[in-house]
């Protein structure tokens, strides 16, 4: 996948578009997870932003659907990201950012031409068209140094990214204020050396205000302080696509930190109906075929390539089904929320992977039973995911906090400047093990009285997670509350436990397997799979974890591993761990999996829910059969 830089504010007729060679190549898959519209993205001394869906080139129609994602969403379809090998496509367009940098002044040793080594490499941080650097290279044009983008950067929760304001820094004023670099305000950034800390980078400017350290800018208030408020900046879709009236103060960051571009991801398996090889061509043509009569469908489908491959009368039904399906009751597309286990997606793929089921991208079966290796207890059953195919989607962004249910709609960034009726996705193919528990079981545990310490860790991590989301709130209101339970932290911690043990069982990195969470009053299940793009999720092993003589073992294993910790007892014993202290009994010594394996960014986690505490005050869901 290319990435070339490119302005595409205006359009160009096609026999004056610049040919432009890409910078770079990234997976397609990573511009939904890493390098999505917005974020950014380094090729050797240069950095630069992910455009505006608008700036990609993409077919008139979608080339990836998936029916009920869709609905959900309010679009309708989904584009792969364009390839950079024509006739396929172009590429993604990049621009330059941040825009200051700066040049570490000469490079060619002593010299008697002074002309090379002028007082310009002196005043070395601006903007990077004061530079005069020659069209495809980031140098200075005064002494030949290589130019260095800016380290640091500003961004609001709201999405928006700007220019570190060294100005206002060095000045202690508002930015608004700044002078023309030509009234005698050049700034220079220097390094003492002494140590690798904030405090020894320092910004002088030559109106004579004395030099100040970057120590300090990365406090909370820091913008605040000196006078410096949000401008609303979106670089990625243009330098005039500001956004006003945000009132934030922004944060001062790393380039390459990874708070300066949280993706929000959605997905959905695709299941029966909707992935059987008819219902995904009727797909390709439901805007033409929808809301018509029996009669007209099969005349409209019979000048298609549905005439000679499917009966008319199955043509028809399953057009029904999709307006059945989007007829229904569905959630408020514009909701966005980071907790997902018991949305009206998950209750439609629960109900399907309880039971044994086979289409082109579906396949799902129970193992047979063996007598010699039981059903561990509390797991009701296991399924054989043979194989299933995901729809990942970037449906936005943010900054500075990750995402998190609750969060108002103006924190997320847009990917266009107009509206456009898709979103960018990907689809991978891969396999897994389902499982869900013993509802009596699960019953009898939850509303133990005696002892019922395991509601009281939940309601710990509950009134914590209920802070962040009053903190995230502000003075916006309704508040929403936490659904934090103990149900929950149960089945999100046995995921947790099982994606470790499989780890090293099934020879799959912990990076390669990804969890998937039903929890609600009628569901606690648990999706593992190897739904990626990379070979690590092909290899074919995982399903077989889900038989009985295996999963057996591999349950007693998990929680055998668990029951101690490097960091015990203070780990079993903590009140609180992890960011925002969302966690009880959880480290990176024990619980903790990569966060591209996680749903909830390693959080509402406590392994005493499976194993109990060894003072007994704590029953563990499974604590009998240790």
């Amino acid at each position: 996948m290319g990435l070339r830089a490119g302005n595409s504010r205006k359009k160009k007729s096609p026999e004056r578009e610049v040919k432009r060679t890409p910078l770079g190549a990234v997976r397609r898959s990573q511009l939904i997870t890493t390098y999505g519209v917005g974020s950014l993205v380094a090729f050797e001394d240069q950095s630069f932003i992910v455009s505006g869906l608008d700036s990609w080139k993409v077919p008139d129609q979608p080339d990836l659907f998936e029916f009920r994602l869709e609905q959900w969403l309010g679009v309708n379809g989904f584009h792969l990201p364009p390839a950079s090998d024509p006739p396929a496509g172009d590429g993604v367009r990049i621009r330059r950012f941040p825009d200051m940098y700066a040049c570490p002044g000469c490079t060619h040793g002593p010299s008697p031409d002074k002309s090379k080594c002028g007082p310009c490499c002196e005043e070395n941080i601006r903007p990077f068209r004061h530079f005069n650097s020659p069209r495809g290279k980031s140098e200075c044009a005064a002494c030949g140094g290589d130019l260095t983008p800016s380290r640091f950067v500003v961004a609001c929760e709201n999405g928006h990214l700007d220019d570190f304001p060294y100005w206002a820094w060095v000045h202690n004023r508002t930015a608004s204020t700044e002078p023309s670099t030509s009234g005698g305000h050049q700034l220079s950034l220097r390094t003492t050396g002494r140590t690798a800390s904030l405090s020894s980078i320092i910004i002088s400017c030559t109106c004579g205000k004395p030099p100040v350290s970057m120590e300090g800018a990365f406090g909370r208030w820091a913008m605040k302080e000196i006078g410096v408020s949000c401008a609303g900046a979106r670089p990625w879709l243009g330098r005039d696509a500001r956004e006003q009236g945000c009132g934030l103060f922004p944060r001062a960051l790393q380039r390459g930190s990874s708070a300066a571009w949280f993706p929000v991801v959605r997905s959905a398996l695709s299941i029966p109906p909707f992935s059987q090889e008819l219902h995904k061509q009727v797909r390709k043509h439901y805007e033409i075929l929808r809301d018509e009569s029996d009669e007209t469908i099969m005349r409209l489908a019979g000048k298609t390539e549905l005439k000679d491959r499917y009966d008319p009368a199955d043509v028809v039904q399953a057009v029904r089904d999709y307006e059945a399906y989007a007829a229904g009751e569905r959630p408020d597309p514009s909701t966005i929320t980071g907790f997902e286990a018991s949305d009206v997606l998950r209750v439609e793929e629960y109900r399907q992977l309880i039971r044994p089921s086979r289409t082109e991208d579906f396949e799902s079966e129970r193992p047979v039973p063996d007598p010699q290796a039981p059903v561990p207890p509390g797991i009701a059953e296991t399924m054989l995911i043979k194989r299933l195919r995901e729809v990942r989607v970037l449906q936005t962004f943010t900054r500075v906090e990750a995402p998190m249910e609750g969060d108002q709609k103006d924190r997320y960034a847009d990917l266009s400047v107009g509206e456009v009726k898709w979103l960018p996705a990907v689809e991978v193919v891969g396999e897994g093990v389902f499982l869900h528990l013993d509802q009596d079981r699960l019953k009898a545990w939850e509303s133990a009285e005696h002892p019922a310490e395991q509601a009281q860790r939940a309601q710990q991590i509950r009134e914590h997670h209920d802070a962040v989301l009053e903190r995230r709130a502000g003075n916006r209101l309704p508040i929403p509350k936490s659904k934090v339970t103990a149900r929950f932290v149960l089945i999100h911690t046995l995921a947790h436990a099982l994606i470790n043990e499989w780890s090293l069982d099934a020879g799959y990195p912990a990076s390669s397997l990804r969890e998937r969470l039903y929890v609600s009053g009628d569901m606690a299940g648990i999706l593992v799979y190897t739904a990626t793009s990379d070979s690590a999720g092909s290899l074919g092993g995982l399903v077989g974890q889900g038989e009985p003589r295996y999963f057996k073992k591999t349950l007693e294993s998990a929680l055998e591993r668990i029951s101690w910790c490097s960091a015990d007892p203070l780990c079993m014993e903590a009140e609180a761990n992890g960011a925002d202290s969302l966690n009880m009994a959880a480290c990176h010594a024990c619980m903790l999996i990569p966060e591209t394996s996680c749903e909830t960014n390693n959080s509402f986690l406590d392994r005493a829910m499976l194993i109990g505490t060894p003072d007994g005050r704590t029953k563990g869901f499974f604590r009998n059969e240790r």
